[in-house]
């Protein structure tokens, strides 16, 4: 028996064209370092201007420095998502999730978004 695709879903889930898909969000989060002995007292405050599954573009002062790897909260949710520098060009740094988020998770996400946006 052949294999037939799904319908459309919503916001797309279900066509990989569109799973990775990038949305603008706009969001107050906080990178959290790791610490001695694993502590997470620091964190750096920056806005996440677009969200996907793999990753984001986060904003944060050009004038922070902060290692390659950390801890993303997006304020509003309790999670802390681990991630690693891919690139950063001055206030702009593109992070890539160390597991993609879960698409229900992200949805969480975009909602929240939208809420404190409206």
């Amino acid at each position: 028996m052949p294999l037939t695709p799904r319908s459309q879903t919503r916001q797309g889930f279900d066509r990989p064209d569109r799973a990775l898909q990038p949305y603008e969000t706009h969001i107050p989060g906080r990178i959290i370092l790791v610490g001695h002995h694993l502590s997470a007292k620091t964190h750096i405050r920056c806005i996440v201007k677009s969200i996907s599954l793999y990753g984001a573009v986060l904003e944060v002062s050009p004038y922070l420095s902060f290692p390659n790897n950390f801890f993303l909260e997006i304020l509003g949710i309790r999670d802390e998502i681990g991630c690693t520098i891919i690139t950063r060009e001055e206030e702009i740094v593109t992070i890539g999730f160390n597991m993609l988020l879960a698409q229900e998770f992200l949805m969480h996400v975009l909602r929240l978004g939208h809420e404190t946006t409206h």
